[in-house]
């Protein structure tokens, strides 16, 4: 999932997404569920991947499995989650879960980056506003 470029990591906020429309539709009474905590930027990688243990924290459902391929160039079966919302600095989005052991980051890759319109700055070792959209964020719509 990874490719050679310098470590850069970003706090993220990831909330269960079924709770809030349960909250929105007067099903659910408690907060949703919501974990803080670091993930890797990697644009090597395409979707957005938590940890098992952050993804039993948010009491997410599986939907599924897809195939992926790994740095070692393996094809492993992981498993699929329902979506949550994903926020970074202040800018959000909705994605479907992939699911990696503990024993790795969390990993935001390049589908949420460039839905959210980050950049990464490897100089800096930091995410940046998409210095192309000079008016702040921007999505292409076609």
């Amino acid at each position: 999932m990874a490719e050679n470029m310098d470590k850069v990591t970003t706090r993220i906020r990831v909330e269960n997404w079924l709770d809030t429309e349960l909250v929105a539709a007067g099903s659910r009474h408690e907060k949703p569920r919501v974990v803080e905590t670091d993930a890797l930027v990697d644009t090597g990688a395409v979707k957005f991947y938590l940890k098992s243990s952050v993804i039993r924290q948010l009491g997410l459902r599986p939907l599924g499995e897809i195939k992926s391929r790994t740095m070692s160039a393996r094809t492993e079966i992981r498993q699929v989650f329902a979506p949550v919302v994903l926020e970074i600095q202040g800018r959000s989005g909705r994605y479907d879960v992939v699911e990696v052991s503990d024993s790795v980051p969390n990993i935001v890759g390049q589908i949420p980056l460039e839905d959210m319109d980050w950049v990464v700055d490897c100089r800096n070792q930091r995410l940046i506003p998409n210095p192309e959209h000079t008016h702040g964020e921007l999505s292409d719509e076609f």
